[in-house]
């Protein structure tokens, strides 16, 4: 009885997904230009246009998504991120990538806004390997500084490398709220009291430093002495539950996208209602405001 009354309470509350992709059919009319020069099997394997993620998002129960761009597909070129989102500017959001060195990436930024962009994306490698050699450089200062003053979000993929990184732009720009993609990764094996991810615990120090909790991180938590009873409750003792968003992955993580929310939901169920209500719906709206009207 008490877990159908738990999973009713979940179905009233809002769920919003700051981190589904997509990917068109149409190679011809959106080429392909991944980062790295190689195409992530998952793009290749499991296309998801705009309708088909609709589709999902009805399914599941999922209202609003910030879509975030696929970097191993189509690298800075976020053309078919941005016509996606807006076939229905209520319901979607455009977290882009752009290269930050470029001079013009503050035009190319401002350009992107009326075409549904409402956030930015650092994308510094996958899940072997990252190249964090640019990711405080100079040269981008003039896109945080502008991202600072219009309230846009920078959400930023890396590993535990690059976090001491991530915590001088955290410093150096109070202003943007930064978004750690999958939790920059930690290695939380060793299960309480979680040594071998202080350097992640060490970012709750930074205000402006927000979670994105995904399918890895899910997983992660039931592997070696880690339990979602230890781990979790820890992640919002540190950081709060108002700066941990859910992000499905879909479909770059396998499953459905009933299946990954409903593992979510599983393994946050030690929370309160009122952290979870957070996580999947009340932080992202502050983190893109779009999605909150």
């Amino acid at each position: 009885m008490v877990a159908l009354m738990a999973g009713k309470e979940e179905a009233d509350h809002e769920v919003i997904d700051i981190h589904p992709h997509v990917i068109s059919e149409d190679c011809s009319r959106y080429p392909l230009s991944p980062l790295f020069g190689s195409q992530s099997d998952w793009s290749r394997e499991r296309p998801m246009p705009i309708h088909r993620l609709a589709a999902s998002m009805d399914e599941a129960g999922v209202s609003r998504a910030a879509i975030a761009q696929v970097s191993t597909c189509y690298g800075y070129d976020n053309t078919y991120l941005l016509d996606s989102v807006m076939t229905d500017r209520r319901r979607f959001a455009a977290v882009c990538s752009f290269d930050l060195l470029d001079a013009r990436a503050p035009s190319h930024i401002l350009n992107a806004i009326p075409h549904g962009l409402a956030g930015v994306r650092i994308f510094t490698g996958g899940v072997r390997s990252f190249d964090t050699s640019t990711l405080d450089d100079r040269s981008s200062f003039p896109v945080w500084e502008m991202c600072g003053e219009l309230n846009l979000p920078i959400s930023i993929q890396t590993g535990p490398i690059g976090l001491a990184q991530v915590a001088g732009l955290a410093k150096r720009f109070p202003n943007v709220k930064i978004i750690l993609d999958h939790l920059a990764r930690p290695d939380i094996s060793d299960g309480p009291p979680y040594s071998k991810a202080v350097s992640l615990f060490a970012m709750a120090a930074f205000e402006n430093i927000y979670l994105k909790g995904t399918p890895r991180t899910f997983h992660e938590s039931t592997e070696g002495l880690a339990t979602p009873q230890t781990f979790f409750p820890k992640l919002v003792a540190e950081f709060g539950a108002a700066r941990i968003a859910w992000g499905s992955n879909y479909p770059a993580s396998q499953g459905g996208l009933v299946q990954l929310l409903t593992t979510a939901r599983q393994r946050l169920a030690c929370l309160s209602q009122e952290d979870r209500t957070w996580i999947f719906c009340k932080t992202a709206k502050d983190l893109y405001p779009s999605l909150a009207i």
